[in-house]
C-alpha cells in the first residue's frame, strides 16, 4: 500500500466526539479549500457509523457544497438519525467549519435483495495495464504543473482519451479514466464505497470543459456545487474501475456531468451526477 493510501485510509477514520458527531482531520496538502471527495468520503463514514445493521450498505447520497472547507482546520460531522425503517436506513449529515455549515449529505442504506436486473454496456476501452500512469502521462508539463504534478496521490488515474492539455481546442463531449485505489484494500466495504466517493470527485467536472476544448489551466474557476451517487452492485476500490463521464449541458455559469462506474469484468456499479460552478476568469 503507498504511502498516499495510507494517509487517505487515515483521513477518513473519523474521530467519535459525542454521539452522532464525529471529528475528521485535513489533508497535509497546499490548497486554497478542501477537496470535495474528502469532505464528500468523510461525511460518508459519518453516515455508516451511525448505521447499526452492518448488512445495510450505502445505495444513494446526495450532497450540496455550501461553503470552501478550510484546509488547515479540522471538520465537524454532525449526523441525523432520520429514519431506520425494516428495509432502509437514512441518514443527513452536516459538515461544520468555524461554526458554519460547508457541507451537507443525505445518505440511504439498503440491504442488498434478489430483483430485476439490467444495465447499460461498458463502453470499450483499452486495459488501463496499456495505459500511463498520471505522472508519465503529464511529465511533459511538469513545469506548468509545479508542486500539483509532484503530489502523493493514493489514486491512480489512467486517462483512456489522451491527457487533458493535449486534448485542449479540441471539442468533444465525454472522457473515460481508470481509477484505482494505489494498494491493497481490506475486506470492508464502506471503506471501498468512502474512496470511490473521495475518487468521483477528481475528473467528473473537467468534463464539463471538452465541449469548449479547455482545460483546467485555462484561467477557468471551478467548484462542485452537488453531487449524487448510486451504488448499483459490488466493487472494489483497490481493483480497476472504468469511469466513464458524459456533459450533457453547460450555462450561466454552471456545468452537469454525468459519471457511470464499471468494475473491470463490465459491471455497472456506480452512477454519478454533478453539477459545478464555471467562471472564466479574466487574464
Amino acid at each position: 500500500m503507498s504511502d498516499a493510501l495510507q494517509s487517505l485510509i487515515g483521513l477518513l477514520d473519523l474521530e467519535p466526539i459525542e454521539v452522532n458527531i464525529f471529528r475528521g482531520p485535513s489533508a497535509d496538502e497546499e490548497r486554497i479549500r478542501v477537496f470535495g471527495g474528502q469532505v464528500a468520503g468523510q461525511a460518508l463514514v459519518a453516515a455508516t457509523r451511525t448505521v447499526d445493521d452492518k448488512d445495510r450498505r450505502v445505495h444513494s447520497l446526495h450532497a450540496y457544497f455550501l461553503r470552501p472547507g478550510d484546509p488547515t482546520a479540522p471538520i465537524l460531522y454532525e449526523v441525523d438519525r432520520i429514519r431506520d425503517g425494516r428495509s432502509f436506513t437514512t441518514r443527513r449529515v452536516v459538515a461544520i467549519q468555524h461554526g458554519q455549515a460547508i457541507f451537507n449529505l443525505q445518505a440511504s442504506f439498503h440491504s442488498l435483495e434478489e430483483g430485476l436486473s439490467h444495465q447499460d454496456p461498458m463502453p470499450d476501452v483499452p486495459a488501463p495495464d496499456t495505459l500511463p500512469d498520471f505522472k508519465t502521462r503529464m511529465a511533459p508539463y511538469k513545469e506548468k504543473m509545479g508542486s500539483w504534478y509532484d503530489r502523493p496521490r493514493p489514486i491512480d488515474i489512467r486517462y483512456v482519451d489522451g491527457d487533458p492539455m493535449s486534448r485542449s481546442r479540441q471539442s468533444r463531449e465525454r472522457q473515460s479514466v481508470w481509477l484505482r485505489a494505489d494498494g491493497q484494500l481490506p475486506d470492508d466495504p464502506t471503506l471501498h464505497a468512502c474512496i470511490v466517493t473521495y475518487a468521483s470527485d477528481m475528473t467528473l467536472l473537467d468534463t464539463t470543459l471538452l465541449p469548449h476544448g479547455l482545460n483546467w489551466t485555462d484561467n477557468v474557476q471551478m467548484a462542485s456545487l452537488d453531487h449524487a451517487m448510486w451504488f448499483h452492485r459490488p466493487f472494489r476500490a483497490d481493483d480497476w474501475l472504468l469511469y466513464d463521464q458524459h456533459t450533457p449541458t453547460t450555462s450561466h455559469a454552471r456545468g452537469l456531468a454525468t459519471g457511470s462506474i464499471f468494475t473491470s469484468d463490465g459491471q455497472l456499479a456506480i452512477s454519478v451526477v454533478q453539477e459545478g460552478l464555471i467562471r472564466r476568469e479574466r487574464s
